[in-house]
């Protein structure tokens, strides 16, 4: 991979992860495009993967801060209601426990919790399914074009109230069962989460922090899952190098378009992006079909 690939990979991963045109998709179409063979497989996509969820961490630092922090005195509360219940038990005592979530931080974390498992489940067992459907350009090109039908049902979508005290757990699961599914080449994850969190009634800006913030574990969880590949890569140093550029590269653009996403989303402003997706999208199923 040359160093020019490595700009052009990390420029269109810091554009496409957050606004609502999907980062895989593009980024499979470009590799087929321009027969960018890279042995490590999906280790790349996942390492600028990364580098724009240290973005997600710079725009929403004083959040993710926040939400470290209670999820650890959650953990806390979790010990002392257990020693609670054993005091009560044996010790005759009626001490009430400790409510866990009393405060919208610690309701958030709940709720990233219980839509990280539909997203972990899911994208396990896609796993394999999403790196063959990369390979070539009928997948993501199909599924770009689904991409387009959601961001038009988002356009159309009215202003939700909810924000974490009024957001329930099947709320979270529904939305990370629809992040699971953006695994595929194609399909927005971040135009799908925000329009699903639109469509349960989510507030807008709400919307978009639990979007951004809810792909952390998920991003962590598709890394671990790749680690096993890291030892069994060899990587030459121009390799390195361009690795280390296209993450650098994908974080400096992808916090420039966070700040973008979000201003699309209190404007309900998803048409250009549904009718981009919609022709890249089938630009790319008809470029396909030419060279089968």
């Amino acid at each position: 991979m040359s160093i020019f690939q490595a700009i052009l990979l990390g420029i269109l991963q810091g554009l496409t992860e957050f606004l609502p045109v999907s980062s895989s998709g593009h980024l499979a179409i470009i590799k087929n495009l321009l027969h960018i063979n890279l042995d490590s497989g999906m280790l790349y996509d996942v390492l600028l993967h990364v580098a724009t969820l240290i973005a997600i961490c710079i725009v929403f630092f004083k959040d993710v801060v926040k939400l470290i922090v209670e999820f650890f005195m959650i953990i806390i509360d979790i010990f002392k209601n257990i020693g609670i219940f054993f005091g009560n038990l044996f010790g005759r005592r009626d001490e009430a426990y400790i409510q866990l979530t009393y405060n919208s931080y610690r309701k958030f974390v709940v709720l990233i919790i219980v839509s990280t498992i539909p997203t972990g489940v899911i994208g396990y067992l896609m796993q394999d399914i999403a790196e063959s459907a990369g390979a070539g350009m009928m997948v993501p090109g199909i599924c770009l074009m689904i991409s387009g039908g959601i961001l038009l049902i988002a356009d159309r979508t009215e202003k939700g109230r909810k924000k974490p005290k009024e957001t329930t757990y099947l709320d979270a699961f529904t939305i990370g069962m629809c992040q699971g599914v953006a695994t595929l080449p194609g399909i927005t994850r971040s135009g799908t989460t925000v329009t699903a969190c639109l469509l349960l009634g989510l507030e807008r800006k709400f919307a978009v922090k639990y979007s951004f913030i809810m792909s952390i574990p998920a991003i962590l969880g598709a890394l671990i899952l790749q680690i096993k590949d890291i030892g069994n890569v060899s990587l030459e140093a121009g390799e390195i190098a361009g690795y280390i550029i296209g993450m650098i590269v994908a974080a400096a653009v992808g916090f420039v378009c966070i700040k973008i996403m979000m201003a699309i989303v209190q404007s309900r402003k998803f048409k250009p992006f549904a009718f981009y997706c919609l022709i890249v999208g089938a630009v790319s199923v008809i470029g396909a079909l030419i060279m089968m």
